[in-house]
């Protein structure tokens, strides 16, 4: 008896406490869908999908955009690079087009890759975060090849994605009156991500540039060092140049489309770009086997003239609709079939 009741109480003990909690006894409400309220919250989720996505489409078809491609115009500058002995020559070539409407509001200059894997693992991986940060510019661990020059001077940014950076010059002129032609002005500020501005990237800390990136070369592929990029704006020099900022956050595809500038909206061209003639003012540096285009565009509240979002929602919502009437037909033939069936 005694070893009984010595099992009994070891087995009482095991138990879990007699409170609502640990007894799975608080109250709770049982979700109890009807076939109306399921098939009103489908038709819905349909209707706003359907709604959204034709909003975003008329915004995106609202948005002005002309591309100019360029890679053949200026084959001849190219070939002229492809000359070791033609490294330090500059060669321009010039593109006329004509904009046969207003571009309103705030205008944005963006070139346009095709055919350049930014996507590649190794060649997302060629940086150094720390170098980009200021804190250590000898840290070339993981840039290699252009980690070192070939005489072992650390290169500084490293790396292969500040190596093949986009440096090519493009300046817009407007021909006024169809015969002067002036340089249409343009801002190279603010066309980077906050964080990457202020988080991401960061000049070593001297008062002097040139000698904080002292004991550092410049990329192979550079034809000046990222203390000499702006010689207009000593701001926008170093690690916090914003076309250096806006190439190092790498595309997901081989066709993207990158911010370069933005309309400065004084003089002539307060309400946008106006109607008539252009031309692009293009200084080449290098070609590689993909092509090369410039895009001026405007924007709106949704962004850019990508249909992707649009008809992302048009999709669901047509998709929810087919569902909702595909449960709908089939709770009537159900509803029906009982009706019969009680009736028998």
């Amino acid at each position: 008896m005694t070893k009984m009741k010595r099992i009994s109480e070891d087995y009482q003990s095991r138990l879990p406490d007699n409170t609502a909690l640990k007894q799975q006894q608080l109250p709770a409400y049982r979700l109890q869908l009807s076939a109306t309220g399921v098939l009103s919250g489908f038709f819905a989720a349909g209707a706003f999908c359907l709604g959204m996505g034709i909003i975003l489409i008329l915004s995106a078809k609202s948005i002005k955009e002309i591309e100019v491609k360029y890679t053949k115009i200026c084959a001849n500058c190219a070939e002229l690079r492809e000359d070791a002995t033609n490294f330090d020559k500059e060669c321009t070539c010039s593109i006329p087009f004509y904009l046969s409407e207003t571009m309103k509001g705030n205008v944005y200059m963006y070139y346009k890759l095709y055919g350049f894997y930014q996507n590649l693992y190794q060649y997302i991986l060629s940086r150094s975060n720390s170098q980009l940060l200021g804190t250590d510019l000898k840290d070339v661990g993981n840039c290699a090849p252009f980690s070192n020059s070939h005489d072992g001077t650390p290169i500084a940014p490293c790396g292969a994605i500040a190596n093949s950076i986009f440096n090519d010059t493009i300046i817009l002129s407007y021909n006024l009156n169809s015969s002067i032609p002036i340089e249409v002005p343009m801002l190279k500020s603010k066309i980077t991500w906050w964080t990457d501005k202020y988080v991401k990237f960061q000049n070593p800390s001297s008062i002097n540039l040139s000698s904080a990136f002292a004991g550092t070369t410049k990329p192979p592929y550079w034809s000046k060092p990222v203390y000499e990029l702006d010689e207009e704006d000593p701001g926008n020099n170093g690690f916090l140049n914003d076309d250096f900022i806006v190439w190092m956050r790498t595309a997901a595809f081989p066709t993207f489309k990158k911010l370069y500038r933005r309309l400065n909206r004084i003089q002539y061209f307060i309400e946008g770009l106006p109607a008539g003639n252009y031309s692009f003012n293009i200084t080449y540096i290098t070609r590689f086997k993909g092509e090369k285009s410039v895009v001026l565009s405007t924007l709106t509240w949704s962004g850019g003239s990508s249909l992707f979002l649009g008809l992302a929602y048009t999709v669901t919502g047509a998709v929810t609709w087919l569902a909702a009437f595909s449960m709908m037909a089939i709770h009537l033939m159900l509803k029906k079939k009982k009706m019969l069936f009680i009736q028998d």
